[in-house]
């Protein structure tokens, strides 16, 4: 084999270890994202059905169950549409009703949500972004649909 040969066949080499080295990159950050939906998109069928994200909205008051030990059923709104939200585990001292919240986890065939994980917000002023530009869209689209 020619010298010319031999570097053409590790240049190959190289760029194909190189391509199967950035598309296991990839597909392994793609199975670890983690996409935020507000209730409308969940109702309007927007949310992958068996894979993780974040729903995020306020806590509807008076919608706070407690059940055995640390299992709780809240509901969570963007004061277009609302989504039942089930989580087992203790809730952050911040928690209220009323206030923002982001919960992580599945959604079920029955429509409810399986939380994982539930963050609060961290003091009076702040919101999450997400959950602050879901209820501005929800309230366009409330305000937008009443003038039709």
């Amino acid at each position: 084999m020619k010298a010319r040969e031999k570097r053409l066949v590790m240049v190959l080499v190289g760029m194909t270890v190189l391509g199967l080295s950035g598309w296991l990159v990839f597909n392994a950050l793609g199975n670890n994202l983690s996409y935020f939906f507000s209730p409308s998109e969940i109702a309007e069928g927007k949310a992958p059905q068996d894979h993780v994200f974040r729903l995020g909205g306020l806590v509807v008051p008076n919608s706070l169950q407690r059940g055995e030990g640390v299992d709780v059923h809240f509901v969570v709104t963007d004061n277009a549409k609302s989504i039942d939200v089930l989580y087992s585990g203790i809730l952050p001292d911040l928690f209220m009703e009323g206030q923002g919240v982001i919960a992580q986890g599945k959604i079920r065939a029955d429509g409810t949500f399986v939380a994982d994980e539930v963050l609060a917000k961290h003091d009076e002023n702040y919101m999450p972004p997400e959950v602050a530009d879901a209820l501005e869209q929800a309230h366009q689209k409330g305000v937008t649909g009443a003038a039709n």
